[in-house]
Formats: structure tokens, sequence, C-alpha cells
């Protein structure tokens, strides 16, 4: 089997609900996509999903992939890897990166003609699920709602999105463990500060959070490469740390690990791809770390998951990226069940791909603000801002 091309479509789209974290609380609704299709001549096509602006790059390494067998992918996963090297597998070219491996892995599994999840060598087609709301902008009533649902599913474990406001995030809290513990006497709470908090700021918050009630986990209370500050939010809380989502290559957890700074390490397709995201898990397993998978759409990345010793839990968000495109998944009784089509379990609705690839050329608002001022410096009160009508 041989790739003889990389396709790309870009597309945009209303999720089910909006989303937000303490950098960004006022939310939004719109987001974007970029479907990535490596085909072969043996009639097989491999599918993976990134953002559109990673379009470029995905044709620049996909050059690599060209007359070679898809089913080597470790080693074209290293070719790429050495290509970006000046500039390092991440940012615009590690996304691209990311979605070929993805690619690549679906079409080994297509060609042995089993679920991706067999391929990797797991044992049972299934991962256990956590609740995440990203909805920082979501009113109590709207909050209540996504947990109730995802409790409906079974779920008994959920991460809430804090960080502007105690008196808030506390009450918030309570909502969250009052609709998971119809699953769990003891559901695991679990909060996300996106980097907002100095350490001594995520200090003082998780201590004062960890007198009303017991935490799975604080994520991210201290920037992703800062070693020494988040050992230190370790050192002073009982709460587990737990970091990584942000980063790219396998180099950057090093000193997460080496000094013994994050509890629970996290990964993705946007750690260098599968195959990145299964090097820094083994990594962690050499330490006896556990590891959290990141959503992604249709939580595909489940089946990784599923094939790790380490593995605890994956994010689910629950925001309806699945917009255009099937996945053979499902969440059943608090587990993400894998089902046995080849691959990945991802097929495209061309007509509606093409629909919204259409819309994706229009003018549209721009993108989500990134850090938010003053964050880690000082406290930043809730903005009239923050709370203005929703028009995501």
């Amino acid at each position: 089997m041989k790739v003889t091309g990389v396709r790309t479509k870009p597309y945009y789209f209303q999720m089910s609900r909006p989303y937000a974290d303490a950098n960004f609380p006022e939310g939004r609704i719109w987001t974007s996509g970029l479907a990535v299709f490596v085909d072969t001549d043996e009639g097989l096509t491999g599918v993976g999903i990134s953002s559109p602006g990673a379009a470029g790059a995905v044709q620049s390494l996909g050059s690599i992939l060209m007359g070679e067998d898809p089913r080597g992918v470790r080693g074209l996963w290293k070719r790429m890897v050495d290509r970006v090297f000046k500039g390092g597998n991440r940012g615009i070219m590690g996304d691209a990166l990311s979605c070929l491996d993805a690619a690549l892995w679906d079409l080994k599994a297509k060609y042995n003609n089993e679920p991706l999840w067999r391929t990797l060598g797991a044992l049972e087609p299934r991962a256990k699920a956590y609740a995440s709301d990203i909805g920082l902008c979501l009113s109590d009533d709207e909050l209540r709602a996504f947990y109730s649902h995802m409790a409906d599913m079974g779920i008994s474990d959920g991460k809430l999105k804090v960080g502007l406001d105690m008196e808030s995030d506390l009450r918030r809290l309570g909502i969250m463990k009052e609709c998971l513990s119809r699953n769990a006497r003891r559901p695991g709470l679990a909060i996300d500060s996106n980097e907002y908090w100095s350490p001594k700021q995520a200090i003082r918050y998780i201590r004062e959070m960890e007198c009303h009630y017991d935490l799975s986990w604080a994520e991210e209370p201290a920037r992703r490469w800062d070693y020494a500050g988040l050992k230190k939010v370790s050192d002073n809380v009982t709460t587990a740390v737990a970091t990584g989502e942000n980063l790219d290559d396998i180099g950057d957890y090093m000193a997460l690990i080496d000094y013994r700074t994050a509890d629970i390490i996290e990964i993705g397709i946007g750690t260098s791809g599968i195959t990145g995201a299964m090097q820094v898990a083994h990594m962690c397993y050499g330490f006896e770390i556990p590891v959290c998978m990141m959503g992604t759409p249709g939580s595909y990345m489940a089946h990784v998951a599923a094939a790790l010793p380490n593995h605890i839990m994956m994010e689910v968000p629950d925001l309806g990226l699945e917009c255009c495109f099937a996945v053979d998944t499902r969440i059943e009784d608090g587990w993400i069940v894998l089902g046995d089509k080849p691959g990945l379990g991802i097929e495209f609705d061309e007509e509606k791909l093409e629909e919204l690839s259409r819309a994706s050329q229009q003018p549209h608002p721009p993108i989500a603000p990134g850090r938010r001022v003053g964050a880690a410096l000082y406290i930043v009160p809730p903005s009239e801002a923050d709370n203005a009508s929703k028009d995501y």
C-alpha cells in the first residue's frame, strides 16, 4: 500500500453549547475544523481532524508521505519530526503532524480490517470517562443541565472550570457534585484554572476549596512549563496537580517528570499525534505516573487510552463537535465504549462537510482571546463584559 495523495477541507460550525474558561469567561459558540484525508493506491483513506490554519502545513508535511507505505507509522512519524526539527513539532506544524499521524494509524488499522484499539493491543474496547463542562459562561441552571445529562450516562467524575470568583466556584462545585452523586457516594471532583493563577494564588485558592470539597485534581494551576511553580503547588496542597494538556513534544514533559512536578500527566492528539501521546504515556508508566487523555471530537483518542496501562480517565466535553461526521463510539455506564469499525471509526458526511466548508469561506468573528489581562499577576474581578448578554 502506498500513499497517493493528501487532501484537506476546512469547516466552520456552531457547537451545541458555548464554552469558556478563566481566560475568556465571556465564552464562544462558533468554532472550526479541518478534515484531513490521506489516500492510498489500495482505495483506503485515512482520516484526521485538525484546525483550518494547519492546511498549508498539512500539505507540506504530507509530501513526505507520498509513495510511502502508511503502515510504517512510527518511521513516518520520525521523518516528520525530523523535518520540523528547527521550529519543533509545535504550533501549526505540530497540529499538522498530529493529524497526519492519526490518519496513518487509521490507515494501518483499516488495512488490518480491525478497529484501532485492537491494532494498538488493547484488551478491552473502552476507557473511563469524566465530564468536562468547559463552561465558565454557563448559568447555574445550564451547568446543572450539563452535569445531569452526563450523569444520565453513568458518569461519576467531573471537571469544573474555575479561577475568577471563589464564591461562584464553590457554588458551582456543589452543583457538579450534586449531579454526579447519583452515580457515586463520593464523585470525583476536579478543577481547571487554565494557567490563570500564579503558584501562590493557586495554593491559596485550592486550600480554601479543600476546606469544602474533596478534590481529585487541580489542572494547570500554574504555567505549563513552570515545573518549579507546579511542584510548589503540589507540595502545598493535598489535591493532585495535573498538567500537560498544552505541551507538544516528549521533551516538554521531561522536567515535569524529573522533578516530580505533576501527579497526573495529561496527553492527547496534540502530544505529537497518537505516536507522541503513546511515547509520553509509556515514559510516565516507567515512573508510575498516571495519565489522562484529553477530549477529542467523538472521543476517538479513546482507542489509544484503552491500550495504555496507566490511563485513568478521558475528558468528555460533549460540545457537539461531530457536526459533519459519525464516529463509532458511545458512552455507556460511565465508559467510552469503542466499536468494531476499522480504524478510528470516523466517517465523514461528504455533503454536510461540503456545506460547512462553504460556510468557512465567509467572514467570521475573531478567534477567542488568549490569556486574560492580569492573569497570575493580580486578582482580576469579574467585569461587566464577562457577564454581558450571551451573544457568543
